[in-house]
């Protein structure tokens, strides 16, 4: 034990890559100037806040850009370059660009939402809180030591715990802010635990240095390793929304500001996935005989709970919209746990988990196009049911046939061939780690999600009740509805650019 026991305060290389850690550098920059500049800027000019964020986030975006070149790593022990806390390489940049690009829009929906909203929504905080938990978001992926990981996932998660109950006055925004605060601070803790016992077992926790030792751990240390297994994806398995640790998403999502809610179905779970990934693959290979069982059932869980409670709200007088997407984003991330599952099972992981990156685009594409339409019926419908989107191809025609675009790619069914081409992908990395009945599940849920696809999507084109409401459209959220459209029916267009796009190499 001794000799594998290593000081946490190795000698790091000093010389900092400046440019592979730009892009969550610019956003917290950014952030702390937002948070200057509130205390300056009076209550009439508090939208450009709102611009300078956007800005901000559309920046610390591009910088993805010149990271294109080649693999970059920064913090490293001293005298080695493949042991290092943060690394810039095809994976990290996929949820990078997933997690600053969600964020990106949902800054948009939030300039229309704020400014219908100021008395409710303090504009300073508000943005601080967004531009801090985006750059938390995007400094997990690119996160190779333990300690690092689990900092970058309280730095994304705290600023949203806040962002939910930041409705002053609203009792629903401030139960929901609670219980989604409880549960993540728990899951968390046991997350540490874990990590803890990781820790006492390889004397590291460098991800690649915990791989090499953690299988040559034996005796009653190996109980204890599989133990720390275990109990460190407990904290990643509740960001994703994962059966049982689901609980939280439908009243979080409902209480919340509709834009974060579309913040936390994309780029929360971007950071709950990336961080999973790393764990498992990266970290504990050798253990993939604990975490691939475990995450193959919490995959079928988790899939068919979520698309059985999403059933469930067309029985119930309230049919809320944003209930119903609360639901269908855990069904999502059923699918997204299957290919993390095969690569348990599979000779090649970095395969398995590319088909989860190239779902998770696509996810997070029309997932945010769906908000986005939810906003737009939202600023005349409060209660923002599905029943308030009956018609609305009379007065919206051409938003209606977009969200009608979007819900079908979420159900996988031409128009949305990205839909489709992503859920063929999935149950393809199933059926080859040999995983079908798991792939049989997916299919059965598939099937039961078309339900509530489709019933939505035929309402939009029925008569409406009474006479259609014709109203502007701000340009911000016109923005973010063409945004999500363009990439949505250029992928649908060319499918296998995602998966090229999603290759990755994680070894």
């Amino acid at each position: 034990m001794s000799s594998l026991a290593q000081p946490l305060a190795e000698n790091l290389v000093q010389s900092v890559d400046w440019l592979a850690i730009a892009p969550p550098t610019l956003a917290a920059v950014v952030a702390l100037a937002v948070l200057v500049a509130d205390l300056f800027v009076p209550e009439a000019r508090k939208q450009l806040l709102g611009w300078l964020s956007v800005a901000g986030l559309a920046a610390s975006a591009a910088l993805l850009l010149p990271l294109l070149d080649g693999d970059r790593s920064t913090f490293c022990l001293t005298g080695t370059r493949d042991v290092c806390s943060y690394t810039v390489d095809r994976f990290t940049l996929v949820i990078q660009f997933l997690v600053l690009g969600g964020a990106l829009l949902a800054a948009l929906l939030s300039v229309t939402a704020l400014k219908d909203a100021r008395k409710q929504l303090p504009e300073g905080e508000f943005w601080f809180l967004l531009l801090s938990s985006a750059a938390g978001a995007a400094l997990l992926p690119a996160s190779r030591d333990l300690a690092t990981l689990i900092v970058a996932l309280e730095v994304a998660s705290l600023p949203a715990f806040a962002l939910v109950g930041l409705r002053h006055g609203d009792r629903r925004s401030s139960e929901a802010a609670l219980k989604f605060f409880l549960s993540s601070v728990t899951a968390t803790a046991v997350s540490l635990l874990g990590i803890s016992f990781v820790y006492a077992t390889t004397g590291t926790l460098y991800l690649t240095q915990v791989a090499e030792r953690i299988q040559h751990v034996d005796g009653q240390l190996h109980t204890l390793a599989q133990a720390g297994v275990v109990l460190t994806l407990v904290g990643f398995a509740f960001k994703t929304a994962a059966v049982p640790f689901h609980f939280w998403v439908p009243d979080t999502y409902v209480g919340a500001p509709l834009p974060i809610a579309a913040y936390l179905s994309v780029v929360g779970k971007a950071v709950g996935f990336s961080g999973l990934i790393l764990v498992t693959v990266v970290a504990f290979p050798s253990y993939a005989d604990v975490w691939g069982p475990a995450l193959a059932a919490l995959a079928a869980l988790t899939m068919t709970v979520g698309n059985v409670g999403a059933l469930r709200q067309r029985t119930t007088r309230a049919y809320s919209a944003v209930r119903l997407l609360a639901w269908s984003s855990v069904g999502q991330a059923g699918y997204l746990l299957v290919p993390i599952a095969a690569a348990a099972y599979s000779d090649d992981a970095d395969h398995a988990v590319g088909s989860t990156l190239a779902y998770a685009l696509m996810y997070a594409a029309v997932n945010l196009g769906a908000f986005a339409v939810a906003a737009l019926v939202g600023r005349t419908a409060g209660e923002n049911r599905v029943a308030d989107y009956r018609g609305l191809y009379a007065s919206h025609p051409v938003t209606a046939l977009l969200l009608a675009f979007f819900l079908l790619c979420l159900a996988g069914l031409p128009p949305g061939i990205i839909g489709l081409f992503a859920k063929v992908t999935v149950f393809s990395a199933a059926v080859n780690a040999g995983l079908g009945w798991l792939a049989v599940v997916m299919a059965a849920n598939v099937v039961i999600a078309l339900f509530y696809y489709l019933q939505w999507t035929a309402l939009l084109f029925r008569a409406p009740e009474g006479e259609p409401a014709k109203h502007r459209v701000p340009a911000p959220l016109t923005a973010a509805i063409t945004l999500t459209a363009v990439v949505g029916i250029a992928l649908s267009g060319a499918p296998q650019l995602v998966l090229r796009f999603a290759d990755t190499t994680l070894f």
